[in-house]
């Protein structure tokens, strides 16, 4: 209930997050501490949906970065967030997280799997390039 409080058409609006969590905190009814944990949960969970994480082994050029931006708009929305973060242990390619989608397109990933496919890598190994998605920027 507090959670759907703090939206306003369909997103959170922050001022009403601070209202609540002050609101709980300043009451200190009994279980408080747990609803303030909860609440936190749910805005993190809301926060990682509108989070896209772009990996690449390399600094990717300024002009790749928006077209790159934009493909994941047009898939996930207008208030996406994107970050663009360098792994040099990605070898090459690049990994995109938007909540619990992961695109893995590295040379590491492929690497686990082939591997794999040798039997010299265990199934708990590797990258999450099991959970794969369908590729919305194809």
């Amino acid at each position: 209930m507090l959670y759907r409080w703090c939206l306003v058409d369909g997103r959170l609006e922050e001022s009403r997050c601070r209202k609540a969590i002050g609101h709980v905190f300043q009451t200190r009814r009994r279980g408080y501490l747990g609803i303030l944990g909860e609440f936190r949960r749910l805005l993190k969970l809301e926060r990682a949906r509108h989070l896209a994480i772009v990996d690449t082994a390399e600094l990717l050029q300024t002009d790749l970065r928006a077209r790159l931006r934009k493909a994941l708009v047009a898939a996930y929305g207008e208030d996406l967030i994107t970050e663009f973060t360098q792994s040099p242990e990605l070898i090459g390619g690049m990994r995109i997280r938007v909540a619990n989608d992961v695109y893995d397109g590295s040379v590491k990933a492929k690497l686990v799997v082939l591997a794999r496919s040798f039997g010299l890598a265990s199934e708990g190994q590797g990258s999450s390039s099991d959970q794969q998605s369908q590729n919305p920027l194809s």
